[in-house]
């Protein structure tokens, strides 16, 4: 069984989660929305749901899928401990556009 870093370095499924974190989407609408043919969502869908990542439920003649939060809190939790490596460099970049606006700006003069 593929790790769960594994399973979310496929572009194309990150894509999808990213889909599925706003609202559950159909097949179709993913398919759509990301111009993959549907034998590929539907395989990534797959791989998605056997490692616990989503989960469906039938609505009429489609199935909608939904993240399960699980896995992605237990990939969370594993990156904890990192991120303070790129917190320190957010927080200085932050300082360092708060210090650009404050200063002003000097009209240049044309030749």
């Amino acid at each position: 069984m593929e790790s769960n870093f594994a399973i979310i370095a496929e572009p194309s499924r990150r894509a999808i989660l990213s889909l599925l974190a706003s609202s559950e989407r159909s097949v179709g609408d993913i398919e759509e929305k990301l111009s993959l043919p549907q034998p590929s969502v539907s395989k990534h869908l797959r791989v998605l749901r056997e490692a616990g990542f989503v989960e469906s439920r039938v609505d009429a003649q489609r199935r909608l899928y939904r993240i399960k939060p699980e896995p992605l809190m237990e990939i969370d939790a594993w990156l904890a401990p990192f991120r303070r490596f790129w917190s320190v460099h957010v927080d200085a970049l932050e300082r360092h556009l708060d210090q650009i606006k404050a200063v002003p700006r000097r009209k240049s003069k044309k030749r």
